[in-house]
């Protein structure tokens, strides 16, 4: 089984490309869902957070107030690191549990959808990483339609690495700029170079805005 790992950068197209490697056949595995599932009420990893961070960051249901933690983390670096600290070894552990069960369910690819794949030095778990990229001036535009402000959007984008550097690390990049099918083919260029022919075969992939 080939396992690919999907990076780029905020709002560069990444969920795209995860759907559309989806529906030729691929596992997709997304970092971000599981995160959100670590700190479901009554987790260990929220109890670890509110150890912490306290209990003001837990609302009246026992949530965590998401909204509150990222206006922290990404207003103090050292609370960031914190915070990745309790939840990064736990995404990982759960990633690489569901990577092996495909394996055992013999699968023919696994795609792990990392936003911080080369931050957190994930790289190595992969036969290959394919970066979504697009411009700033894109990357921008679709940020403030999600109803970021420019400020948010700077405390995000302090907290990656530059585009220019997670592409020259990259086997693949798919530039997400332009139409879908433009897209698509791409996306089954790297299936077929990888030799994943059987899912690279045409399929309907519906139009949608480039966002992830």
């Amino acid at each position: 089984m080939k396992v690919l790992g999907l990076t780029g950068g905020i709002g560069m197209g990444k969920s795209t490309v995860a759907r559309m490697l989806c529906d030729h056949g691929c596992t997709v595995i997304d970092t971000d869902l599981l995160a959100r599932q670590l700190v479901e009420p009554g987790s260990t990893a929220l109890a670890d957070i509110i150890e912490v961070f306290g209990p003001g960051l837990c609302d009246g249901a026992g949530r965590l107030r998401r909204a509150e933690m990222a206006r922290l983390v990404f207003s103090d670096v050292a609370a960031r690191r914190r915070l990745e600290g309790i939840l990064h070894p736990r995404i990982r552990q759960l990633w690489q549990q569901q990577v092996a069960e495909s394996r055992m369910a013999g699968r023919e690819a696994a795609v792990v959808v990392i936003p911080l794949l080369f931050e957190t030095g994930a790289e190595g778990e992969f036969d290959a990483v394919v970066c979504v990229a697009c411009t700033p001036a894109s990357q921008r535009q679709r940020c403030l339609a999600r109803g970021w402000t420019p400020e948010q959007l700077e405390a995000r984008l302090d907290a990656q690495w530059p585009i220019a550097q997670k592409i020259a690390r990259s086997n693949y990049v798919v530039w997400s700029e332009g139409c879908l099918d433009t897209t698509i083919e791409q996306v089954r260029r790297i299936l077929r170079q990888l030799n994943l022919h059987s899912l690279s075969a045409s399929v309907r992939i519906e139009t949608e805005k480039l966002v992830s």
